[in-house]
């Protein structure tokens, strides 16, 4: 389960989408077969337009697809639903633990986005405080960072119905499969944020308003290279720390193991927080941690999952 995107942008097109290819069995516009008066005519008004059109006006022709491309970006896929940059020109361009990416949303997370997005679902815009107390009806809040398609989330949620969660992700499908699961079940304490997690801990949170963070198989990030874009940082829980009340639970589970020796050293170093573990190391699975389908398939492969429980001093 890994945190996702911020700005989503469309699926990247296939061999047959892209730029000068035609579909299997035709000829490409502009490649018809020479040596016939009729390939010579198809062939001659794309000569003309080359040597008509200067390069200024190919320059501006570019930029208006530019232009044309990024607001397609910005639109909603479903109106009323998830906003595709909720934050927009808001938020500063910085590294993010997150890769853009869409996929195919099924007929039924489309209808439960369209049902249940007005009354469950919020954008990370960065323009408010949310109220947590109203939004939850009093329960005490926990936040969940990338619930990727929401099978775990759905289940504590339905575990515990006396706890709120706020799921936060950017996976479209994955937003609407939870709200489809935490309705099919009757759950009323899940609401899924869509954007960016960084933004809604900044600029979205009043001090001490979350009783705990869950933060499970974020994106390990496995090349050295990459190591920069790793969620759990030390930046990151200086944006934690001041949003959780004293004692709150930062939970913490990854099968990648130099992620987890990275995000033990890290969370030990910081001042705010504590190890729950008695000898300082990682904590046994939580009873109420569900062994995820994600879990299930790093376990067949001989990954070690690591959780890491640290009280908020």
């Amino acid at each position: 389960m890994s945190e996702q995107p911020v700005n989503p942008t469309p699926a990247e097109a296939t061999d047959d989408d892209a730029p000068g290819t035609a579909p299997a069995g035709t000829v490409p516009t502009g490649t018809v077969p020479t040596g016939s008066t009729a390939a010579d005519a198809l062939a001659e008004p794309f000569a003309d337009a080359a040597t008509d059109v200067t390069a200024d006006e190919a320059a501006a022709l570019r930029a208006a697809s530019f232009e044309r491309a990024r607001r397609l970006r910005q639109e909603p896929r479903f109106p009323g639903g998830p906003a595709a940059d909720p934050a927009g020109s808001h938020h500063e361009r910085r590294i993010r633990s997150f890769q853009p990416r869409r996929s195919r949303v099924t007929t039924g997370q489309q209808d439960a986005l369209e049902r249940l997005w007005p009354k469950w679902g919020l954008d990370i815009d960065g323009q408010r405080v949310l109220d947590l107390a109203h939004l939850f009806d009093g329960l005490p809040v926990v936040l969940e960072i990338g619930f990727g398609m929401g099978e775990a989330t759905a289940q504590m949620a339905a575990d515990d119905p006396g706890t709120g969660i706020l799921a936060v992700d950017v996976h479209t499908p994955g937003q609407g499969n939870l709200l489809g699961l935490a309705d099919k079940a009757g759950s009323t304490n899940v609401r899924v944020a869509n954007g960016d997690a960084v933004i809604l801990l900044r600029e979205m949170l009043a001090p001490e308003s979350l009783d705990g963070l869950r933060v499970y198989f974020p994106d390990p990030w496995p090349k050295a290279r990459h190591h920069k874009r790793r969620l759990i940082q030390p930046e990151f829980l200086d944006l934690v720390a001041p949003v959780l009340k004293p004692g709150a639970i930062v939970h913490c589970a990854t099968d990648w193991e130099p992620y987890a020796e990275q995000m033990l050293e890290v969370l030990t170093a910081h001042p705010r927080f504590e190890n729950t573990a008695a000898d300082g190391g990682y904590a046994p699975r939580p009873a109420f941690r569900p062994l995820t389908r994600f879990e299930g398939q790093g376990l067949d492969k001989g990954h070690v999952v690591h959780d890491l429980l640290f009280a908020r001093v």
